[in-house]
């Protein structure tokens, strides 16, 4: 290959650059080509580098991606959570410094294993080696999904890989497109020709795969009812709003009772399941009850206390086939501590209501709602491919209740329903979303939104959402496999080299005897 030379300042320039590109190929701006051109620039500048040189270009890169597209977690800290403007500033910075370790390291240790720059390296390494970094940065920790290259491709022709490889599928293939690009940057006519080829292949197999229907529709479509309050956060677990804040969903449902399913969102009951009789005496019978010769269930978001003095973010089912959904994976910091010896009372400093939640079991028995197994999911559980799919086959509709209050008027929400959007994909379900302050949204089976509530208003979205059957190969076999046949090829490369050479050795050392 020919030798790139970019090295000193303008290569790290140009790090920074790609990096704070890179949001713009998300919601709400969408420009998907970006996701190709952004780590296309940094796969041209971990070339010919030192392995101090590559750490430092991909910590560039990371401070100022996350700067651009995460930074939004200041909002909650600040505005909500009682932090100090410099308080936020610091834990911001600190859980961006942490995030940029992620492509900093994998600069590093593709320099350091593989220092030389052939096309092994580029096209089969590369892409998956940036895979699995974004499958443990979702992992780890409990994970942080956000800002993974699959998901900028939900409107684009790669979006007919997700039913088949998941998230993680589309972003190796938007990372083998970045290194064909490299590739072709760099070589001859002829191997450019090959690279077009391959580009146009991959692509093409994309547009027609989405025209694939993996599931089925089955039984009639139901009359859905989305009821976003638009509570402000700041007010809502404050004495004496809860009983307000609860009459105003009770208000906004009572005039679409003729609906088969009406969802509110995360926590819309401030209070505790068990204390509902003391403040709104016949509260859940008056729900499931007869209205107007209709019969409607309910999925709420609200909290339930044990016996035990446990509490758990749950959704309720109310109606003919009651039942409750406990929340799985918690956010760290906002609804439990990780590591509690070492951050002792920093709950306590952001001053979160009821930030000590315990996790559901992950083998709970799903809701049904109007005759239908539900595949429920809270706040950004809908992050998690792995988690929603836990679900199915058996759910024919899923659900999604949130909170995106804490994120204010910043790009997270957005970037949480285009989340939200892969998980319908994946999965060929409709996916319904019910959140306080937007965005609430109907998503069919082929991710596209159907029915989508403005933020920041009160109002209930009335839509049809037609259950399904089935399974995607996503559903069946999940990132398993591709992450396994990716680490394969990795270690294949790293050690078989090693492994010719000492044969090699052997044999010579057996002939010179």
């Amino acid at each position: 290959m020919k030798p790139l030379n970019l090295e000193g300042r303008l290569g790290d320039f140009l790090a920074v650059i790609a990096g704070a590109s890179l949001p713009l190929s998300f919601a709400p701006y969408s420009l998907f080509p970006i996701a190709v051109l952004s780590p296309a620039l940094l796969f041209l500048l971990w070339q010919n580098i030192s392995t101090k040189r590559a750490f430092w270009r991909g910590w560039l890169y990371g401070v100022s991606l996350f700067s651009v597209g995460a930074s939004w977690v200041h909002v909650s800290f600040y505005q909500f959570g009682g932090v100090s403007l410099v308080g936020a500033i610091f834990l911001t910075t600190l859980f961006i410094l942490v995030l940029a370790s992620y492509p900093a390291l994998l600069g590093a240790a593709l320099t350091r294993f593989f220092p030389h720059n052939t096309s092994s390296r580029l096209l089969i390494v590369l892409p998956a080696a940036w895979t699995l970094m974004e499958s443990l940065r979702g992992w780890l920790f409990t994970g942080f999904p956000w800002l993974s290259l699959g998901y900028s491709q939900i409107d684009s022709p790669l979006n007919g890989f997700a039913p088949l490889l998941g998230v993680y599928g589309v972003s190796w293939i938007i990372a083998l497109t970045a290194s064909l690009i490299v590739f072709a940057f760099q070589s001859d006519l002829k191997k450019q020709l090959v690279a077009l080829a391959v580009l146009v292949t991959i692509w093409g197999s994309g547009w027609l795969l989405s025209g694939i229907s993996w599931t089925q529709a089955v039984d009639k479509p139901l009359k859905i009812a989305l009821v976003q309050g638009n509570v402000p956060q700041e007010f809502k677990w404050l004495e004496g709003n809860q009983i307000p804040s609860m009459r105003r969903y009770l208000e906004l449902s009572q005039a679409h009772r003729d609906a088969d399913i009406i969802i509110w969102p995360e926590t819309a009951i401030p209070l505790f399941y068990h204390d509902l009789q003391q403040y709104m005496p016949n509260f859940f019978n008056s729900l499931a009850a007869e209205h107007h010769n209709y019969e409607t269930d309910f999925l709420i978001g609200i909290p339930v206390l044990k016996p035990d003095g446990r509490y758990f973010n749950s959704v309720a089912s109310i109606g003919k086939e009651p039942g409750l959904y406990y929340k799985q994976h918690l956010v760290p910091f906002g609804e439990y501590i990780p590591f509690q010896a070492i951050f002792g009372n920093l709950l306590e400093l952001l001053n979160v209501p009821m930030s000590e939640f315990s996790a559901g079991n992950g083998k709970q028995t799903t809701l049904k709602s109007a005759g239908q197994v539900i595949g429920v999911s809270i706040c950004y559980e809908d992050a998690f491919g792995e988690l929603v799919r836990n679900s199915l086959p058996a759910a024919r509709l899923l659900v999604n209740v949130s909170n995106d209050a804490w994120f204010g008027d910043s790009i997270a929400p957005h970037q949480h329903l285009e989340m939200a959007r892969m998980r319908a994909l994946e999965t060929g379900r409709y996916l319904l979303r019910a959140t306080n302050t937007g965005i609430s949204a109907v998503i069919d089976s082929k991710g596209k939104i159907t029915e989508q509530a403005p933020q920041f208003k009160i109002i209930t979205l009335r839509a049809i959402a037609q259950p399904y059957q089935g399974m995607t190969p996503y559903v069946r076999f999940g990132n398993a496999f591709l992450l396994s046949f990716l680490l394969f090829l990795i270690i294949w490369l790293l050690f078989i080299p090693e492994v010719k050479t000492r044969l090699i050795a052997s044999r010579q050392t057996k002939y010179l005897a």
